[in-house]
């Protein structure tokens, strides 16, 4: 899951299919003003945005490591399997979550609006997640 390690190169067709999947987010959900998708170990792959542009390789690398830090605590407190993590702040909300490609794990890191559909993205999330694991396991 997040404490997979593999090589950060992901191949451009790869690429290509999880931006096609963040565009369908970012299209088909309302309140989402920033999607990227990064490495396992902390480098942007592609992103899409908005409203505003963010420092991407920080929070690339920031985010990588927030899902290094979740694992190492989950694996303490015995649970398994954790994909997703949100974040709910005053003024929106943040979501980390792991795609478990065999050959090229990733990362997605969406911004978004306080008043989000949570339960929209997540699905949504999960929905790219699996249509990026089963194109990266048929390469």
């Amino acid at each position: 899951m997040f404490g997979i390690q593999e090589n950060r190169v992901a191949p451009p067709h790869l690429i290509q299919k999880a931006k096609t999947e963040i565009q369908n987010i970012m299209s088909n959900t309302r309140g989402i003003h920033f999607i990227m998708v990064c490495s396992n170990d902390g480098f942007e792959l592609t992103s899409l945005y908005k409203k505003e542009n963010y420092n991407n390789s920080k929070l690339a690398a920031v985010g990588s490591s927030i899902l290094a830090m979740v694992t190492a605590f989950t694996k303490e407190i015995h649970l398994t399997g954790c994909q997703t993590l949100t974040l709910d702040a005053e003024n929106g909300k943040a979501i980390l979550s792991s795609v478990a490609s065999p050959q090229h794990p990733l990362i997605i890191i969406v911004l978004a609006e306080k008043d989000v559909l949570l339960g929209q993205i997540l699905y949504m999330l999960k929905r790219a997640s699996h249509a990026i694991e089963t194109f990266d396991t048929r390469l």
